[in-house]
């Protein structure tokens, strides 16, 4: 994300939606719909009395809030962000933060068609939505998302569609991407470290952009991880892109610790210099971004991007790179060893 600049993250009161879920069951996710948030009236809050979440219908396919319950509107790892407005040749594309369904590669104006009208959606079950954007009349893409909440814990599955109702096969790719509160700091897994006698060949590639500054304060370039910070003081933009075989990325902000999970295929070309994850910052927010493979979807077709997410609280990245690896360790194979149990 490069083109947009200035408005300040949004601080509402929202406390009537932090009330914890009394008497909700442990095990059971509960649906609520015409939720008030943000001035819109019409959102969908899932919650299993842990965490929850905000999925917007007014406009999207969006996802609004992901917090524990009753932490406030600080406690929300997403940036809300009202008024930042970009011009295109379609409209006025706005930036709303949260997390957003895209396609890729990035191009203007297709990838920012307008998500501003009102979408559908369907309860799928007792913990999982599905939210549905009309076809975009310029693309002939029609954009949908599932969010399914567990019943127990913080994970989150959310599955990106992509399908073609037009009339000729489209070359892209999913993509799903996070605008997080600002204030906190990105982390990225480098690929296991080797000297230089057990391996010849690359590792994989790392991607800059004309504007991506590697002496800029913000990076981190370790030998296990690669860190970028928020910084709301610096409005210059930092993006990167890498072919992430980990397959996952993290965001840290005051202990409050996201992980999302994505996959990789190692036959796939993705885009973007084969990238599969991307990091975007400027003074505002910070952008953790996943992408799918490259698919010729033809006509009538629908491709699938999925991301698993969790939330974790008071975690202590302690100092350096050894206080990272610490922290995030037993945090990648717990969320590992989720994924492998279902």
């Amino acid at each position: 994300m490069n083109k947009l600049m200035g408005a300040a993250v949004c601080a509402l009161s929202l406390a009537s939606l932090f009330v914890p879920a009394v008497g909700l069951a442990q095990g059971k996710v509960k649906v609520e719909e015409h939720v008030k948030y943000l001035g819109y009236s019409n959102n969908i809050r899932l919650t299993n009395g842990t965490v929850e979440l905000i999925l917007t219908t007014d406009y999207g396919p969006r996802v609004m809030r992901y917090a524990f319950v009753g932490s406030g509107d600080n406690g929300n790892v997403f940036a809300t962000l009202p008024g930042v407005t970009l011009k295109t040749v379609l409209g006025d594309w706005r930036i709303r933060g949260g997390t957003r369904f895209w396609h890729s590669p990035e191009n203007d104006p297709r990838t920012y068609v307008p998500d501003n009208t009102p979408i559908s959606y369907k309860i799928l079950g007792p913990n999982s939505v599905e939210l549905i954007e009309p076809t975009e009349a310029a693309t002939g893409i029609q954009k949908s998302a599932t969010i399914t909440l567990d019943p127990t814990g913080t994970r989150v599955t959310v599955v990106e569609h992509l399908t073609n109702k037009g009339l000729w096969a489209v070359h892209l790719a999913g993509w799903t991407l996070s605008a997080m509160h600002p204030g906190g700091k990105a982390i990225l897994p480098q690929e296991p470290f080797a000297g230089h006698g057990g391996s010849l060949l690359p590792a994989r590639p790392v991607v800059l952009w004309t504007y991506t500054n590697m002496a800029d304060h913000r990076w981190f370039w370790g030998k296990e991880f690669i860190t970028l910070t928020q910084d709301p003081n610096d409005s210059a933009p930092q993006k990167l892109g890498i072919l992430n075989k980990q397959g996952w990325a993290a965001y840290d902000r005051d202990g409050l610790l996201f992980i999302k999970r994505f996959g990789f295929h190692p036959d796939a070309q993705y885009p973007d210099y084969n990238c599969n994850n991307e990091a975007y910052t400027n003074n505002e927010f910070l952008e953790m971004e996943s992408v799918g493979p490259l698919t010729e979807l033809q006509p009538g077709a629908t491709l699938t991007h999925t991301e698993h997410w969790w939330l974790f609280k008071n975690v202590e990245l302690g100092h350096g790179e050894a206080g990272i690896a610490a922290a995030m360790h037993p945090i990648v194979q717990e969320t590992a060893h989720q994924l492998n149990e279902k």
